[in-house]
């Protein structure tokens, strides 16, 4: 009787074991998977994506003070509450849409000189202009506006608006092809010079020529028509046309008895203007 006993005693600690260890080994394979998967939901969804998600306000801030608790134990910084308040940035001195931008980050100035497209900065401009001299041109005038470019020396940026779009056939004189071309059609002179002769833009050079392309140029200078405007200290000028040549307003004709002569106000058809004067007409006279 003893005997049966033990044997079915026996049956059944050798049918139980196997069970328990079964049961076992998934609950540990079942931990850890749970273990891996939180690791890679952790990695693909970082900390700070959090401060996007709209939180009640309750928690958002107990979240926010645990998280600075957590990193103020791991450096050891002092309980400062204070120096987590990050100011804002707002410069309003920047650019309109750039005042969150740090100071000095910002460049409110650019100009017209040409940069390599690749190669070393060494291969920039040796020499930059002083001057800028611009021309509405259109094709059938190239010849006249040849001889007016070639009055000009290296210290002037030549530039040429097309109103007749045809810019590639200028490439036929050497010049051209280190000036600059900007081409809308059936624009005029000073259509031109308010969008593409900003402040901001013309802010290097000391005096801007905006000229007609069928200004006679024979006994013109540039360098002793540049002395001639800082020896008077004119702001706006043109210069002096034959007197007997074609229909001539009287202000712009020729005076054989004096180097200058000046109108109280006039804005001659093909002036050369100062740096000030230029930001002055872009606010009030350039339609």
């Amino acid at each position: 009787m003893s005997k049966s006993k033990g044997t079915t005693m026996g049956l059944t600690n050798r049918s139980g074991f196997p069970r328990r260890t079964n049961d076992t080994t998934r609950l540990i394979i079942t931990a850890l998977l749970g273990v891996i998967f939180g690791f890679f939901i952790g990695v693909s969804f970082p900390s700070d994506s959090l401060s996007k998600i709209n939180f009640p306000s309750g928690f958002r801030s107990r979240y926010d003070s645990a998280s600075i608790d957590a990193r103020r134990s791991n450096t050891g910084e002092p309980e400062n509450r204070e120096s987590y308040n990050i100011p804002k940035i707002y410069v309003p001195t920047n650019p309109r849409g750039a005042e969150s931008l740090p100071p000095g980050i910002v460049e409110a100035e650019t100009d017209l000189y040409l940069r390599r497209l690749w190669g070393e900065p060494s291969e920039d401009l040796k020499k930059k202009p002083k001057y800028l001299v611009s021309f509405t041109v259109g094709w059938n005038q190239r010849h006249n506006i040849d001889a007016a470019v070639r009055k000009f020396s290296d210290e002037f940026t030549i530039v040429l608006f097309h109103y007749d779009g045809r810019a590639t056939e200028w490439d036929v004189f050497e010049w051209s092809k280190t000036a600059i071309h900007i081409s809308v059609k059936r624009q005029t002179k000073w259509w031109y010079a308010k969008r593409f002769l900003h402040p901001d833009v013309i802010a290097s050079y000391e005096y801007i020529f905006i000229w007609d392309e069928d200004l006679g140029v024979e006994h013109f200078n540039a360098d002793k028509y540049i002395h001639l405007v800082k020896k008077h200290g004119l702001e706006i000028s043109q210069p002096g046309l034959e007197p007997n040549n074609g229909l001539t307003w009287q202000m712009t004709k020729r005076r054989g008895d004096r180097e200058v002569h000046k109108y109280s106000l006039s804005l001659s058809l093909s002036p050369s203007l100062s740096l000030c004067v230029c930001l002055c007409l872009h606010i009030f006279v350039f339609l």
